[in-house]
């Protein structure tokens, strides 16, 4: 079954390599984003990141982790991992400024690497080495947001203090939750950025739908051996698994709004079948979608 109104959009852009401005001798960059939507193609940066949304709402897939993002979360991506914030389809229909974010990036090269070889930064530098992605929650994710949200205001040592206990709560807390089993590895090329943006357009725009491995082979220029064997390499998971993971995403955008019941939600995101959509719902979101509409 499928609905027409909730077809996906679909806009093509030329991929851009992602890289940060910053200053030869800052210990970090802060950008506040207020636009339309996000940047919406998969990307990777050597910095680390620590992203607070503020406005809008959509999809984040991050290393293996697909999963929701909304107003007031926090999130650290780590360095060199794939990426993106896409927003959902309403947020392509307007051009009004939606969309709204701080962000902090950091790296070794910033400051210095005396700075972060220091033995006072061991306990942040033993942290951030492995290259994991969190979502701050909590106490944790509240003092995180309210540093960040007076981060603009700030100059000097006051910005660098500000910084410093942002890392501080990272590495401490111990309600982090980690997005994915495991990091990806650094080093998209660009043929390979391209490819996988490509494949995650395709999946976005047609998720509604019943989807053939052929499909998504030929969006991707492979044979279908060649294109489960990428995917799974790149991604550590089957599209298959990929594909239900963004439906569910989906899924719990219309449950939150109320906009149909769970068995219209099913086969809006594209299940044809409501045992294995509330079989599929409680393995990614580890709830029942009645119990997730509750919460």
């Amino acid at each position: 079954m499928q609905n027409s109104a909730y077809e996906h959009q679909y806009i093509t852009m030329k991929v851009i390599p992602f890289k940060v401005p910053h200053l030869q001798h800052e210990a970090f960059r802060l950008q506040e984003d207020l636009l339309p939507r996000f940047y919406d193609k998969l990307h990777q940066h050597p910095e680390t990141q620590v992203m607070l949304i503020l406005k809008s709402e959509g999809t984040l897939v991050v290393g293996d982790h697909v999963g929701r993002f909304k107003p007031h979360d926090v999130f650290l991506i780590g360095s060199g991992q794939p990426h993106v914030f896409r927003n959902d389809d309403q947020y392509y229909a307007s051009s009004e400024e939606n969309a709204h974010a701080i962000s902090i990036y950091f790296s070794s090269q910033y400051g210095g690497l005396e700075f972060w070889q220091l033995e006072e930064m061991k306990n942040i530098r033993d942290f951030l080495e492995p290259g994991r992605n969190y979502q701050a929650t909590g106490v944790d994710k509240d003092q995180i947001k309210a540093l960040l949200m007076k981060l603009p205001a700030h100059q000097g040592v006051e910005k660098l203090i500000s910084f410093l206990c942002i890392l501080k709560i990272f590495a401490t807390s111990n309600t982090l939750t980690p997005l994915g089993v495991s990091s990806l590895p650094k080093g998209y090329s660009f043929a390979e950025e391209k490819r996988m943006n490509d494949i995650l357009n395709f999946t976005f725009r047609e998720s509604h739908r019943k989807i053939f491995i052929y499909e998504v082979a030929e969006v991707a220029n492979l044979s279908t051996e060649a294109f489960c064997r990428y995917f799974k390499n790149r991604t550590r998971k089957t599209y298959s698994t990929f594909l239900n993971e963004v439906r569910i995403s989906n899924a719990c955008k219309l449950l939150i709004e109320k906009s149909a019941g769970i068995e219209h939600v099913c086969f809006m995101v594209g299940f044809n079948n409501l045992s294995h959509f509330n079989r599929m719902f409680k393995r990614i979101t580890g709830k029942t979608p009645t119990t997730y509409i509750q919460h």
